[in-house]
């Protein structure tokens, strides 16, 4: 399953990423994380040091390499030069599994050692004072939706995206590259502003959409919560000694988490497992093709000098059998 995160900043997102990252590592899921947010905190909120936040590979400095492996024999892209964010598999591109090994993960994703068990993360970099004026966020994350549209994943097996605060994340199509979208609300006006955002793009695409309250101290915020967003509200999140605890950087071990908070991670979870049960893969392909129709024609055409469209393979849908090793064409 394709999980993303969002939400204002200073929700509490990138809080509720890791516990719910945390709680699939206990429950046995294999699991690669994604810090796709422009301030980079999910190393951080998933317990590594300054020095090892700040030693992980960013993906975005490994983009040929990304472009080189994905493209694979795909006689479609003629070169990786001509691959851009949107580019979508076909005949004979590499696919990628979440439980292989393969160059993408060698140079961008480390192994990090929770309580109950290993995960996978993997960091789009920060943006930093020398990105300004020639480049922007996007172009970071694109190495993620780059990713995500090559990457196939089975029932038992998680891609958890934080994704960057607000309603950045609809500058390109990534926010319809995910099984469910968990948005992060605090009780208040301003915490919910961003889902009216995300409820909108969510039903023109039908990107699945859940809200989680967090903060929340009583019956009147949950009530508040509801009135706002009606049955989209999943679960409320309290208040965690244990996660209070952890960025103070003395964090118990994670089966000490509030039982509350674990019966609210599972809830995420059983959701996440639902709406993998009603995953459309013609539909997930479809959107892919039309995101990257739409910017070949805006500026990657201009922008690689070739004919972005005819990267498109008219009969390649992405689907269940992709998920065993080895199959990179349709059947």
């Amino acid at each position: 399953m394709k999980i993303a995160f969002v939400g204002k900043g200073g929700s509490g997102k990138t809080t509720l990423s890791s516990l719910f990252i945390r709680h699939l590592a206990a429950n046995e899921a294999h699991v690669i994380a994604v810090d796709a947010d422009i301030n980079q905190h999910l190393g951080a909120a998933l317990g590594l040091d300054d020095a090892e936040a700040a030693a992980l590979p960013a993906m975005g400095a490994h983009l040929p390499l990304i472009k080189e492996y994905l493209r694979g024999a795909n006689p479609r892209i003629t070169s990786a030069e001509t691959m851009i964010k949107t580019t979508p598999p076909g005949d004979g591109s590499q696919l990628l599994r979440i439980r292989e090994d393969n160059p993408i993960f060698e140079a961008c994703a480390r192994t990090v050692r929770l309580d109950d068990g290993d995960i996978r993360l993997m960091a789009t970099g920060p943006f930093t004072e020398s990105d300004l004026g020639v480049a922007c966020y996007h172009s970071k994350v694109g190495a993620v939706e780059l990713c995500l549209n090559h990457l196939v994943d089975g029932p038992d097996e998680y891609v958890v995206v934080d994704m960057t605060a607000g309603s950045d994340s609809f500058a390109s199509g990534m926010f319809t590259r995910f099984d469910m979208t968990f948005l992060v609300a605090e009780p208040t006006r301003k915490g919910v502003s961003v889902y009216r955002q995300y409820k909108e793009y969510a039903r023109d695409f039908g990107v699945a959409l859940k809200v989680v309250g967090n903060k929340v101290q009583g019956q009147d915020d949950l009530d508040f919560l509801r009135a706002e967003v009606g049955d989209d509200l999943l679960i409320g999140v309290g208040h965690s000694d244990w996660v209070r605890s952890m960025e103070k950087g003395r964090p118990s071990r994670f089966e000490l988490l509030e039982a509350d908070n674990r019966m609210a991670l599972q809830v995420l979870q059983d959701a996440a497992e639902d709406s993998y049960g009603l995953r459309d893969w013609e539909r997930y392909t479809r959107q892919m093709v039309h995101f990257h129709l739409k910017n070949a024609e805006s500026w990657g055409n201009e922008k690689t000098g070739a004919d972005l469209a005819a990267q498109v393979d008219p009969a390649f849908v992405l689907g269940e059998r992709h998920t065993k090793a080895g199959v990179t064409a349709p059947a």
